[in-house]
């Protein structure tokens, strides 16, 4: 072929690299499409991993002292079960008796705001307000017998897919922390007889990773529910056992889950005790989370798991966008199990990650570096 019809070498590199980028998109997005297609399986099979990654331990103590493992694993998730409905029978308790309180502080609270709305800046008339409330009353009238029946159905079918995805988890986490090895060494086999070694190390390096984060986020979860609850409790403002377990609940979407749970007690103050201890509420959570993202996020998930808080945001939208709340649970995990692959791989080839984020070189490859 004639050199002037010759296609460019950087057009030929860029062509190879174009085309293997289609193929890897190609095939992540089928991927994708199957995890999202089988959800009401992968979901909950995703839920018993991070709650076996949890329990592990546990159970391979009680075994270590002469427990019989499938007894061991009966104990630990009769007695999780047990703590978390304990949790809930709490809350609800607190719901129950602080339920009229907290109704009467949001009839005085919207007196005050219709005040405020007459009196303040706005300077409405009870002609204007009443015509608002009625537009808000007619939206929600216009609803109609169908669309009230509709979304029953959806909030009934939602019931039902939760509660088989709780039994499916609860299933798999039994099998998962009773013979959780024979599981994997099964699936090892699968794999090329060349590959098995490097997807063994590779699958324990990832689990390692997957437990530190974990118990990590555990950890900082209980340190920002404590820490907001205990200045709930102390400006006053009602429901502060279920703010905290609220609040613990939602740190395990890591850095914005406790700010955004946060916010639930704000509310509350700010119904329940107007806007000076809802600022104070404020203050409190932005302490809390100025704790966790100076001192508790980059002792534990920097020191444990390894992850950038940047990759922590950057998976953290990528999952909400891709699968709502359970993307964001699920995203940040499976950041920190690529990420322990990935720096295994790397030491494995003989070229660690450096603490810059750069391939490490070798003593020959910095001689062969330096000028003559």
């Amino acid at each position: 072929m004639s050199d002037q019809y010759r296609v460019p070498r950087g057009v030929d590199i860029a062509t190879q690299w174009a085309w293997r980028l289609i193929v890897l998109a190609v095939a992540g997005y089928g991927l994708l499409w199957l995890v999202r297609y089988f959800s009401e399986i992968t979901v909950p099979l995703t839920v018993a991993l991070l709650g076996t990654a949890l329990m592990v331990g546990m159970v391979d103590w009680l075994e270590r002292h002469g427990v019989h493992r499938l007894l061991a694993t009966i104990m630990v998730l009769v007695t999780v079960v047990i703590a978390l409905a304990g949790l809930l029978l709490l809350v609800g308790q607190q719901l129950s008796t602080q339920a009229d309180e907290l109704r009467v502080s949001v009839v005085d609270g919207i007196g005050e705001l219709r005040d405020w709305a007459q009196d303040g800046p706005l300077g409405l008339s009870d002609r204007d307000l009443n015509r608002y409330l009625e537009e808000a009353q007619d939206m929600v009238a216009g609803t109609g017998r169908e669309a009230v029946v509709d979304q029953a159905a959806a909030v009934g079918l939602t019931l039902a897919r939760f509660v088989t995805g709780t039994f499916i988890a609860l299933f798999a986490s039994v099998f998962f922390l009773f013979e959780g090895s024979r599981i994997w060494a099964w699936t090892v086999m699968l794999f090329p007889g060349d590959a098995r070694e490097k997807v063994n190390s590779s699958g324990s390096r990832a689990w390692d990773s997957l437990t530190n984060f974990v118990r990590a986020t555990v950890l900082v979860a209980l340190a920002d529910a404590t820490g907001i609850a205990v200045g709930a409790w102390l400006l006053g403002v009602p429901l502060t056992f279920a703010i905290g377990v609220l609040v613990f609940l939602g740190a395990f979407i890591p850095i914005v889950g406790a700010f955004c749970s946060g916010m639930v007690a704000v509310l509350v103050a700010l119904v329940a005790q107007g806007p000076w201890t809802a600022l104070f509420m404020l203050l409190v959570v932005i302490g809390v989370q100025q704790v966790e993202s100076h001192v508790l996020q980059p002792f534990l998930m920097g020191k444990f798991v390894a992850v950038h808080p940047l990759a922590i945001i950057t998976a953290i939208i990528a999952g909400v966008t891709v699968s709502g709340v359970v993307g964001a649970l699920v995203a940040v995990p499976l950041v920190a199990c690529l990420n322990g692959v990935v720096r295994h791989l790397a030491e494995a080839a003989g070229t660690p990650l450096e603490p810059d984020g750069l391939p490490g070189r070798s003593p020959s490859d910095a001689t062969s570096a330096e000028p003559a």
